[in-house]
């Protein structure tokens, strides 16, 4: 159902996972009084999708989403302009404050698919009111019109704008023409490669992120941060830093020293100034061997094999990793005796309105989240650390903040994905696998003593955990067993791209593989012969043959595959590595192939596999944070190896399989297989069984 809200110009929503909300009441008594297809509502637009028509011919569509470089606004403009028949530059999509009420939640890859839908809906009901205005301002029946360029076109060559019929299109109540959304075969924008449409200003730097506002007078905020996780502040002396030229306050919070500043040259000289006595963090006593000792101990026994059959067992070791996004967090606070305000990116806005406005002692109606554009995130901005420090130093400083985290305090003090260890046997006899068990440990994420002091525990968001790929089926393996342990520790944990698949499905990859060579079968024809879905089968065959699988490549050089499947999408992989230097190996190639439905941008669904090829090449091959004496030893770029432009594929291709059903998740779906394809070209090139990861730990 379509709500048209009371408004000038045409104002139309659709509900987001609406649970009895004042709309949908009011919905129930109009309609039944009026029979209307679309009713007035006076009420919120708190849980809706809304569409309005602007004087000035553009399309506004509030979105209650955050953009974090996945594309997301230009799939949604996508979405409008195709029902609406508007043009795509006509269409602007700012995005929505956090609400009290409804779902803002971005992540779990489901943000295309949980918004295909309603701005379909949205956007053909609000073409249909366009028509009827226009119909009956021309004395025209409806059905004779067309709409094309964000214009009405009448059969005898009259035209206008959707601005000049936004007024009357308001008052419609019946439209006079169909506001069911187009069947895919009359699709002209939906899966048609389209550029971003904030392509242009992020290249030329008219997009704005947080650290470009200058909202509310806010002065630059650094925080001198323990040498230890969870290290805490004995005693500070800030004599010389607040004698320092340009520096406004310096302020003591739980995880650290506040310096504010004129501006970021001023606090970070002030912050090194500060001589601060640490207490070290409950970790400090612990290093990498000591946590895989507990993980490998936590891991559950496996279930005892079939009489009779062989066994292929391994285990597997996953180091922590950062999300380390190229925006740095950032955040502005302005806290005032009775009201805040905050601005920032966020995956989880309405949670983190609700935790700040405990943390500062206001009510949660007195706090505003303005949500901004984020320079990546891969899960990191689903927790809002960075907002609950400024929020807390603005109100100790008495004074407005831009706070912003360096890349060494993320990398040390910020989220990671929690260290892992991985146990699988697979049994097989007569030439199939007959039982098929993995058992794994983490690090426990709810395990976070001593870590609100950094603002991290009361923002402890996960997206919804995966189950374990051997209770999906995706292979028909026969008996399927898992079970689950956990070590506690005090360190920040957060969902990282992929979640639970990208350690668990990378895993049982290689295991498939190891099988495979077992049984003397070939690892994409073992695959075929087992693989449950037709679709993944399809995307197999896609990258086997576009990848010319089988090749004869040169000493130390091989090729490897790896498949997934999850958010009702699948994907497979294909690499090619150069490992004749196996310290130094190198993905030359790359061959992706995904069916997620309908794509309705295939450019930037491309844009995506890319990026978890990227993810997986880094976390395979080079990428980790250790942990050494209760500290992380990473701190930036330098040393935390994440794939620079020399160490990515030379050459790579995206392989987008033709569906006319609904949208599913991308976003996160690429990086189990190409990381499971990553370390399968590494083993065949070098002969080995790696078991550790990244491969240079």
């Amino acid at each position: 159902m379509v709500y048209s809200l009371a408004a000038t110009t045409l104002t139309v929503a659709a509900p987001l996972g609406c649970d009895g909300s004042t709309a949908e009441g009011a919905e129930e008594a109009a309609a039944g009084a009026r029979g209307a297809s679309d009713v007035l509502v006076t009420g919120t637009d708190e849980e809706m999708l809304v569409l309005e028509v602007t004087q000035a011919n553009r399309v506004v569509v509030r979105l209650p989403r955050v953009e974090v470089g996945q594309g997301v606004t230009t799939a949604v403009a996508m979405m409008i302009a195709e029902e609406l028949d508007a043009r795509l530059a006509d269409v602007d999509i700012p995005l929505a404050d956090a609400r009290s009420k409804g779902n803002q939640f971005t992540g779990g890859s489901n943000s295309v698919s949980s918004l295909y839908g309603p701005a379909r809906h949205l956007a053909a009901t609000a073409r249909a009111k366009l028509v009827t205005a226009a119909a009956r301002q021309w004395h025209v029946p409806a059905r004779t019109l067309r709409t094309r360029d964000t214009m009405v076109f009448g059969p005898d060559g009259r035209s206008a704008t959707f601005g000049s019929l936004t007024r009357a299109a308001a008052r419609i109540t019946r439209p006079a023409v169909s506001t069911s959304p187009k069947p895919p075969s009359k699709h002209r924008v939906i899966g048609r490669p389209a550029t971003r449409i904030d392509a242009r200003d992020i290249v030329t730097g008219k997009a704005k992120y947080t650290g470009d506002l200058t909202a509310a007078g806010a002065r630059p905020t650094v925080v001198a941060r323990p040498p230890t996780i969870g290290g805490k502040v004995v005693s500070v002396d800030s004599q010389a830093a607040r004698a320092m030229p340009g520096v406004h306050a310096v302020v003591r919070i739980d995880g650290g020293v506040a310096v504010v500043a004129e501006t970021f040259h001023h606090a970070f000289q002030a912050r090194d100034a500060l001589r601060v006595k640490w207490a070290p963090g409950p970790l400090a006593n612990l290093s990498d061997t000591e946590i895989r000792s507990r993980l490998r101990a936590a891991v559950p026994k496996l279930e005892t094999p079939p009489r009779g059959s062989a066994q292929t067992e391994a285990e597997f070791e996953f180091a922590f990793v950062s999300h380390a996004p190229m925006e740095v967090l950032t955040a502005v606070a302005d806290v005032r005796a009775d009201r805040a305000e905050i601005w920032f990116s966020s995956q989880t806005p309405q949670s983190a309105r609700e935790d700040i406005a405990a943390r500062i002692g206001l009510p949660a109606s007195k706090v505003r989240v303005h949500v901004l554009r984020g320079g990546g995130s891969f899960g990191r901005r689903l927790n809002y650390d960075a907002a609950i420090e400024a929020a807390l130093i603005s109100k100790q400083a008495r004074r407005p903040v831009k706070l912003m985290w360096s890349r060494a305090d993320d990398i040390r003090h910020g989220r990671m994905r929690p260290a892992t260890h991985h146990r699988i046997r697979a049994s097989y006899a007569q030439g199939r696998v007959v039982a098929f068990a993995h058992a794994t440990a983490s690090v426990d994420e709810s395990s976070e003593q001593g870590l609100s002091a950094q603002g991290g525990a009361r923002s402890a968001v996960r997206a919804p955990a995966a189950p374990l790929p051997s209770d999906s089926g995706l292979y028909n393996f026969g008996r399927l067993s898992g079970d689950s342990g956990s070590v506690g520790l005090a360190i920040p944990l957060g969902a990282w791209r992929s979640v639970d698949s990208g350690t668990v499905r990378t895993a049982e990859e290689i295991v498939v593989d190891e099988v495979a060579r077992s049984l003397g079968k070939d690892p994409v024809a073992f695959r075929r012969t087992t693989l449950r879905s037709k679709a993944v089968k399809a995307v197999l065959d896609k990258v086997a043959k576009a990848g010319d699988w089988g090749r004869t490549m040169p000493r130390g050089h091989a090729q490897g595959v790896g498949v997934h499947e999850e958010y009702g999408s699948c994907v497979a992989c294909l690499v090619e590595i150069d490992a004749a230097d196996p310290k130094n190996p190198r993905v030359t190639k790359v061959v992706m192939a995904a069916d997620v439905g309908t794509a309705v941008n295939p450019r930037g669904l491309q844009a995506q596999l890319m990026g978890t090829a990227v993810d997986g090449i880094s976390t395979i091959l080079r990428a980790g944070l250790h942990i050494d004496k209760g500290a992380v030893r990473e701190s930036s770029f330098a040393d935390f190896h994440y794939a620079r432009q020399r160490h990515a594929p030379q050459h790579f291709e995206a392989h987008i399989m033709p569906s006319r059903r609904d949208p599913g998740g991308a976003g996160e779906l690429g990086v189990p297989a190409a990381a499971g394809a990553v370390a399968n070209a590494y083993a065949r090139a070098t002969g080995t069984k790696p078991r550790r990861f990244p491969l240079d730990f």
